[in-house]
């Protein structure tokens, strides 16, 4: 359609009532009924027309504000005035400011990937712990009470309409989840030892433990689970929200939660494989296909997860690309360049290694988790800052010295922590703030959605600060070290990217090497919003 007004026109005059971007506040809707952008489009064309030449595109955006200020913004408006912005003259080329254009040509994230889904909801808090131990006594104090009233109220069941939903004490379910079977039993009537609990991704960087058990998760998206293995790396981003700072995707080894990446607002969940054994790629084999063909060589899936990685995964992407985000959805440029290419591929290897701590594209790398070179910059516990074994002597919140560099934990601390460390942050949540806000004596949260006071099955926790929150504080710390060290690279990376030829989305899509994804996740948007 682009193509043939700029054919057949002379002028374009496209008018963005939108800037704000998706969902703006109600008050500044054009259409207040209407939570997608709007922009108004006028097309002349003379009676001399000189079809071979494309029309002039000119773009302007109405002020933000509310939606009376824009309509006296449009009376003043003149075709011939000041405040219009030229757009390129390529005739696919979307009706945007040269920036905006660039933006819109590159492919959608989802796009890129074959499926990608909701993460794990489990409806409940006590399915979740920190530590493997507090899951198998929450599990022991539910089988073992015996009065029906208490113990529906420790399961904790979600209600619909009043009434018990989709998992409760008395539902059999039938289908267990691959690789942790359950009991044919409901779980009122189940005294086993329960399933063993296994590490989850819960929250970017914070690697907790689940109860693998489909009786007690509302929507465990068995997708995962069914493709689930040491290969699988999944990425988790935002979908019908844009990142505020710090990286836009997030990575992990392990099977993520719904709100893995910033601990609201869900997202989407990019696995690498579409099997357990690693041997069908969740990326299209066109778009293998054609960047093997564009770069000279034979392309593979985990390169093109690590190139994203390494493009995405860091707070520079935000910043450069802020006023594009306002209209939800991440878009990734696929460099031309095949040098380029290899770099981020290269680059995006370490990032995963780093976000799923050691256990992903360890390939040449030191077994184990993560450390920081030279020793002499790791993040450590010196002896005289041994940190306090109980929790009466933790704090409620951490404290930061950034003149000694050390991370304040009650009478101890840890050394060598930068500032930039102690302020990482996904999209507005703290990492480390939220990593100790699970582990800490009052770990109770504001209620959410749910108004019903959390089971009790949540209060059993440690007494004690446990060793293996002092081994995994020091993980987080570490990774985030080397994380912020690895910016700057990623940073003049991206910039050489954009500034370099591309390959567009439009190119991508008339090969066939795009999924579409994002147009099925528009028309479930559009479904959800009736």
């Amino acid at each position: 359609m682009r193509a043939d007004l700029r054919r057949d026109a002379d002028e374009i005059w496209v008018i963005d009532c939108t800037p704000e971007g998706h969902q703006p506040p109600l008050n500044s809707r054009i259409f207040q009924g209407v939570q997608q952008t709007v922009c108004i489009v006028m097309a002349s064309r003379r009676a001399s027309a000189d079809k071979s030449a494309p029309a002039k595109v000119r773009f302007r955006s109405l002020p933000e504000g509310e939606r009376e200020a824009k309509f006296a913004a449009l009376a003043g408006i003149g075709l011939d005035d000041a405040g219009w912005v030229g757009a390129p003259s390529d005739a696919r080329e979307p009706f945007l400011p040269a920036g905006a254009a660039d933006w819109e040509g590159y492919p959608a994230l989802e796009d890129l990937f074959l499926y990608n889904g909701s993460g794990v909801m489990t409806g409940r808090t006590w399915v979740i712990a920190p530590d493997a131990q507090s899951l198998k006594d929450r599990w022991k104090r539910l089988v073992e009470e015996n009065e029906p009233a208490k113990k529906e109220a420790l399961f904790h069941p979600h209600l619909r309409g009043g009434q018990p939903g989709d998992k409760h004490l008395g539902k059999v379910v039938e289908k267990s989840l691959r690789g942790h079977k359950h009991p044919p039993l409901a779980v009122k009537d189940d005294q086993t030892g329960g399933s063993p609990p296994i590490r989850y991704a819960f929250r970017s960087f914070d690697r907790q433990w689940l109860l693998p058990d489909a009786r007690v998760i509302n929507q465990p998206n068995p997708t995962l689970w069914d493709n689930y293995s040491p290969a699988q790396v999944y990425l988790t981003g935002l979908q019908a929200h844009a990142p505020s700072a710090g990286p836009a995707l997030s990575i992990s080894g392990l099977i993520p939660d719904l709100h893995h990446y910033k601990g609201s607002f869900g997202g989407r969940v990019f696995p690498l494989w579409r099997n357990a054994a690693a041997t069908e790629p969740n990326i299209s084999s066109g778009l293998i296909a054609e960047l093997s063909l564009a770069y000279g060589r034979e392309v593979t899936p985990e390169e093109v997860l690590a190139y994203i990685a390494a493009v995405a995964a860091h707070p520079g992407y935000v910043e450069r690309f802020r006023k594009n985000l306002k209209q939800p959805g991440l878009r990734i440029p696929i460099t031309a360049d095949r040098v380029l290419f290899d770099e981020a591929a290269e680059l995006g290897r370490e990032v995963v290694w780093l976000h799923t701590f050691g256990e992903r594209f360890a390939e040449g790398r030191p077994p184990g988790a993560p450390r920081v070179e030279p020793a002499a910059d790791e993040p450590t516990i010196p002896i005289e800052g041994q940190l306090p074994a109980s929790l009466d002597d933790m704090p409620h919140e951490l404290e930061y010295d950034a003149t000694a560099r050390r991370l304040k934990i009650g009478t101890g601390y840890i050394a060598n922590v930068s500032p930039q460390v102690w302020a990482y942050e996904v999209s507005g949540k703290r990492v480390l703030s939220q990593w100790w806000s699970y582990r800490r004596k009052d770990r109770s949260k504001p209620p959410m959605g749910d108004k019903r006071p959390p089971s009790k099955l949540s209060e059993i926790q440690p007494k004690t600060w446990l060793p293996e929150y002092t081994t995994e504080l020091l993980n987080v710390l570490r990774v985030l070290t080397r994380l912020v060290a690895l910016e700057p690279r990623q940073d003049d990376l991206l910039s050489r990217i954009v500034e370099g030829p591309t390959i567009s989305a439009d190119a991508l899509g008339g090969a066939g090497a795009l999924s579409d994804s994002s147009a099925e996740l528009a028309e479930t948007a559009e479904s959800a919003a009736d």
